[in-house]
């Protein structure tokens, strides 16, 4: 879910940030657009009109828009306030849980509550305070680092809040933690994604879980190919010992084509679609795929020309011709189940996927977040996971911060994703741990992972000579009383990103843990010696 709470001061420098409101209130000229916005919504909502005063529209999103309203309250004071507007097509089960994982965790620990809910029909609209904020692409640069460890910290309790009650928020970044800079105040919203783990104390995500199990899934090994001779493949690990066998087998010639069939509603085949995956309720599918897996629709499944005399293909070589644009759907779930779970192929680490692997069981997991904040073992589809990607995602946000570089990974596929993820991390060290959570990663050269530190400070363009956990001084020494004020009012500038701890790169190392087992949690990282001075 892309919704923010965002408001126009996002754009302005944090000194603009104190007279915005007093301009925005003087300024009644809205757009044509947003004026029809502001009335349809009290047309579809009218309880609004008689409590709220709608100011502004100041987010929009795939699922909902946000705007900016006043109440006025009985003592007279007029209060700020969020109007989150759901679109009428959003899952009402997805909406309960949302309002249950705000109503049940939030309101304290830096998690956003919720004040009202007005529901009209099919409308929906969730009132919730409002914190003015800044744009976290503004202030990068010009945060300096006690602020960037009070940021962390904050975005740490929210996380152990929520973690507390087993809500996995998905979709953890910059913009869903909301930061007032001049009050030193911060909101982890938007829950519109948000998953229970199987002992989560949330009613309704329990209920939403066993939903998103339901329904077609994602597809078994897919291939893509990179720059520079750069390919990476993921495998689930229970067809690694059923192919590997299969590399002495022979060869056959003909290569069948990559397409998925998506299975209708009615229990009839739909057309096939390619590379069409279910979505999680509220995801949005980012996953943009290589053409290399775009085939003509009317591609048909041929049969073998030769038999092969092994008796566990001989299944496969009987296959009849099937049209991918007549497959019924009897004939999909006779294939499907017709075929062992123990069945060999020798499609294994090829650039082509045999009928063997398209007859297999495919798996569910979920993908629903950000590109560039999404855990390995979400990038590889791994069923199981846990509050540990959203300790991804606050990984990532701590190497965005140190290295001052927004967004730090930008893929427009899962599996480029996770080849950038290798060029930080090493290609060695992610395939060795999706082999911890059952997956095979194949890569075709060995990228070797990199420095934290000096990554960072490259970036930033800074060079830590004073190590603040080592008690070093700086090297550099200037005579003169002019020497000797330049080099104090360069450390000033600095803002003491020339004096960052090896704690701090030791926090980012345990929070990018490609292993989600012992990837540190919310609790743990408020107790790491990063944030040894600060108060729970």
């Amino acid at each position: 879910m892309e919704t923010v709470l965002k408001s126009h001061c996002d754009e302005q420098h944090p000194h603009q940030a104190e007279d915005f409101h007093g301009k925005h209130e003087q300024n009644s000229k809205l757009s044509a657009g947003i004026k029809k916005d502001i009335e349809k919504l009290y047309e579809a909502v009218p309880q609004l009109v008689n409590v709220f005063k709608i100011k502004e529209k100041i987010g929009e999103g795939t699922f909902s828009s946000v705007y900016l309203a006043t109440a006025q309250l009985q003592t007279g004071y007029e209060e700020k306030m969020a109007l989150k507007h759901l679109i009428p097509t959003s899952h009402p089960l997805r909406i309960a849980a949302e309002l249950q994982c705000l109503t049940v965790a939030g309101g304290q620990d830096n998690v956003m509550g919720v004040k009202y809910c007005f529901r009209k029909n099919d409308h929906v609209v969730i009132v919730m305070p409002y914190l003015e904020h800044e744009s976290f692409l503004d202030i990068l640069n010009s945060l300096s680092f006690e602020e960037v460890r009070e940021y962390m910290f904050n975005l740490f309790k929210a996380l152990r809040r929520i973690h507390h009650f087993g809500i996995v928020h998905r979709d953890v970044k910059p913009s869903n933690f909301l930061y007032n800079r001049q009050l030193k105040e911060y909101a982890l919203v938007d829950f519109g994604l948000a998953q229970g783990t199987p002992d989560t104390k949330i009613e309704l995500l329990k209920t939403a879980h066993s939903e998103d199990k339901q329904g077609s899934c994602l597809q078994n090994n897919p291939t893509i190919a990179l720059g520079n001779g750069v390919s990476v493949s993921v495998t689930a690990a229970k067809q690694i010992a059923q192919q590997s066998a299969s590399k002495a087998a022979d060869k056959r010639s003909n290569s069948l084509s990559k397409i998925q069939i998506k299975q209708g509603r009615g229990g009839k085949e739909d057309s096939v679609h390619h590379s069409v995956q279910r979505s999680v309720f509220g995801e949005r599918n980012f996953n943009v795929y290589s053409s290399t897996y775009q085939e003509n629709s009317s591609t048909k499944l041929i049969k073998q020309s030769k038999m092969i005399d092994v008796s566990s293909r001989k299944l496969v070589t009987k296959k009849k011709i099937i049209s991918t644009k007549t497959v019924s759907n009897g004939a999909a779930r006779k294939a499907a189940s017709g075929c062992p779970s123990n069945l060999t192929c020798d499609c294994f680490a090829t650039e082509r996927v045999c009928s063997v692997c398209l007859s297999r069981c495919q798996q569910v997991a979920p993908r629903a977040g950000t590109p560039g904040f999404r855990a390995p073992e979400v990038l590889t589809k791994c069923p199981t996971q846990t509050t540990a990607i959203d300790m991804w995602s606050a990984g990532i946000v701590f190497l965005s911060l140190l290295s001052g570089r927004y967004p730090f990974y930008k893929a427009s596929d899962d599996l480029t994703a996770l080849a950038q993820i290798m060029t930080v991390r090493g290609s060695r060290e992610t395939i060795q741990a999706a082999k911890t959570f059952g997956k095979s990663v194949l890569c075709t050269q060995v990228v070797p992972a990199q420095n934290l530190r000096t990554l960072c400070e490259k970036l930033r363009g800074t060079n830590s000579s004073c190590r603040r956990s080592q008690g070093e001084v700086p090297s550099e020494s200037v005579n003169d009383s002019e020497g000797d004020g330049i080099l104090e009012a360069k450390a000033t500038d600095m803002k003491g990103w020339d004096q960052v701890p090896d704690e701090a790169y030791d926090l980012l190392d345990k929070l990018l843990d490609l292993n989600p087992a012992t990837r540190i949690t919310a609790k743990e990282a408020l107790l790491h010696p990063f944030f040894k001075d600060m108060r729970l």
